[in-house]
Order: C-alpha cells, then sequence, then structure tokens
C-alpha cells in the first residue's frame, strides 16, 4: 500500500535563463514499487526521510539505503532503486535542470560520483520541497520563477543537511571554521580529526567545493573585511586577528584575492562606528538598539550584544 502526489510542468526557454528550473515535485510514502532500471535527461534529488530501501548503481553494485538520506539521480546515468517491500519509506524529490547545476556541481553540491549521500537531518530539504508543492497549484502565474528560486534553495539546505562528520564526531568544516584563525598548516589541520591531508581535501572539497586552503582563506578574509567595516583597528592589528603576522603579506594578499587594498576597502564600506564588535546575530523581530552619542536610544527594538 502506498500513496503519491505529484506534479509535472516545462517551463519555458526564457526561464531557464534563471540557471535552475523545477521539472517536478512528489511527495510518496509506503512500500513503493521499485524504479528503474531507466535513464533520465535531467537531475532527481530524491530524500527519504524514514524508511528503508536499496540503491543499485550502473555498476551493478546494490548498496542498502537507510533514512534520513538523499539519492542524487543524475541525467544520462541509469539507475535502479526502491524501497524495502516489508517497511517502505517516505520520500520526497524534486525533478531540476538548468545550466547553474554544472557550477553546483563544480562547488560540490550536486553530487553524481556519490549517489546516495547521508543526511543528519531532512526536516530543512522537506520544508522547502513542500513550499515547491504548494507552489505546484494549478494556474499560479509565478509557477516557474517561485519553483526556481526554491530549487536553489533546496541545494543549499541539502548541503547544510548533510553529514559529513570527521572521525572525531565534528562537522568538518565546522571546525576549520572554528580553527581558521590559528597558525596550523593543512597537514596540521588534518591530523586534529585524525585525518590524512588527503583525506581533509577530500571532505573539504565535498562539502565546499574547494581546497582546505581556499576555505581557510575564505573564512580569513570575511572575518578581516568585517573588522575593516566595522572597527577602526590598524592594518597590522587586523592582519595579526585573522592569523598573519606579517603585515604586508597580509596586504598584498587581501588587495589579490579582494580586488582592492585593505585601507581603500575600510574606505569604500565607510561604517566603522563607536561601540565595539559584536558575535549576536540581531533578531529580525527585535532590531538592535543604536545609541546616539548622548546616551540615550535612537531606535527602539532588542539591545545588541557585545
Amino acid at each position: 500500500m502506498y500513496h503519491t502526489w505529484m506534479r509535472y510542468f516545462t517551463p519555458s526557454p526564457v526561464h531557464h535563463r534563471l540557471g535552475l528550473v523545477c521539472l517536478g515535485v512528489g511527495l510518496q510514502h509506503g512500500t513503493l514499487p521499485a524504479v528503474g532500471p531507466r535513464t533520465l535527461d535531467h537531475h532527481v534529488a530524491l530524500v527519504i526521510s524514514s524508511g528503508s530501501g536499496w540503491f543499485r548503481a550502473p555498476d551493478g553494485r546494490r548498496r542498502s539505503v537507510t533514512a534520513p538520506a538523499l539519492i542524487w539521480l543524475s541525467p544520462g546515468v541509469a539507475h535502479h532503486y526502491g524501497a524495502d517491500p516489508e517497511t517502505g519509506w517516505d520520500e520526497c524529490f524534486v525533478d531540476f535542470t538548468g545550466p547553474a547545476a554544472v557550477t553546483y556541481t563544480e562547488l560540490g553540491y550536486i553530487e553524481p560520483e556519490r549517489p546516495v549521500v547521508p543526511l543528519a537531518d531532512p526536516d530543512g530539504a522537506r520544508a522547502v520541497v513542500g513550499r515547491i508543492a504548494r507552489a505546484a497549484r494549478r494556474g499560479n502565474p509565478l509557477l516557474e520563477v517561485e519553483t526556481s528560486a526554491a530549487v536553489h534553495e533546496l541545494l543549499v539546505a541539502l548541503r547544510r543537511a548533510r553529514a559529513d562528520i570527521a572521525p572525531d564526531g565534528d562537522p568538518v568544516l565546522q571546525s576549520l571554521a572554528r580553527d581558521a584563525f590559528k597558525a596550523l598548516s593543512v597537514t596540521e589541520h588534518a591530523a586534529r580529526h585524525g585525518m590524512t591531508p588527503a583525506e581533509l581535501r577530500t571532505a573539504v572539497r565535498r562539502g565546499a567545493g574547494c581546497s582546505p586552503k581556499d576555505y581557510l582563506l575564505g573564512i580569513r578574509l570575511g572575518r578581516a573585511k568585517e573588522l575593516l567595516a566595522a572597527t577602526e583597528l590598524p592594518v597590522a592589528a587586523v592582519a595579526r586577528r585573522v592569523g598573519y603576522d606579517d603585515p604586508a603579506y597580509f596586504s598584498r594578499l587581501f588587495t589579490r584575492r579582494v580586488g582592492t587594498a585593505p585601507v581603500r576597502f575600510r574606505e569604500q564600506q565607510g561604517r566603522a562606528v563607536p561601540g565595539g564588535w559584536s558575535q549576536q546575530v540581531p533578531d529580525p523581530e527585535r532590531p538592535p538598539t543604536l545609541t546616539s552619542f548622548d546616551g540615550t536610544a535612537a531606535s527602539g527594538g532588542g539591545g545588541a550584544g557585545t
């Protein structure tokens, strides 16, 4: 016994220029019949939120699938899969295509070489699929644009939900971000998690679409921009805070990667204000209170963190 709901549609050529377009969406659960063997001409993200089953790749190898999990179906690649006939599974899927899929693949958000991906939590992805399903109602004049935007959001939600865990149990990218400002080599970062440098490179490439060195550099330069824009710290002090003892090297690196020198970047931002740096993310419902120079509240809302 199974239950199924799905919608399919055909976006126009102009909608394809949005980068990604949604071709279909579905929600199904129960002892679903097996799918395939078949080959598609587009991508499908299939999220299994409960239950178990199996997946067979072109090499003929059959692997088990246990929820929560993501199954990538790639264009031109034969596949065959199904739910366990005894227990079934709950699934939702989105069919999509578009030129941006190539870029998302290069960045590691879509993984044709890893068709079955364990998930830590499928709820975020399922929520996006639910919005796509609601947008897919008959006669929605915003159908193509609304669902296209949601496919971009879905790929981000799926990336965030992946269970890419280091041997020490800490998410790899989260750990690297936390240690980004320490004077550690890539080899030392890997050793802290019981990984070889090659294993770390694979994990970071899979998670962020770049090398560990570029990922760490992105974290450092992002923090440097924040400090330059929101504080009056000298450039040398900013350099030290983001892990560079040589301010001249930091300035050259910043200029090469950002396209402008640190001092010029600060001038362009023009936002340095008294009050110090806050680590608190503002609450949209309770925006931070700005304090005027005479010490009175300039705007209402929640107080800013310090």
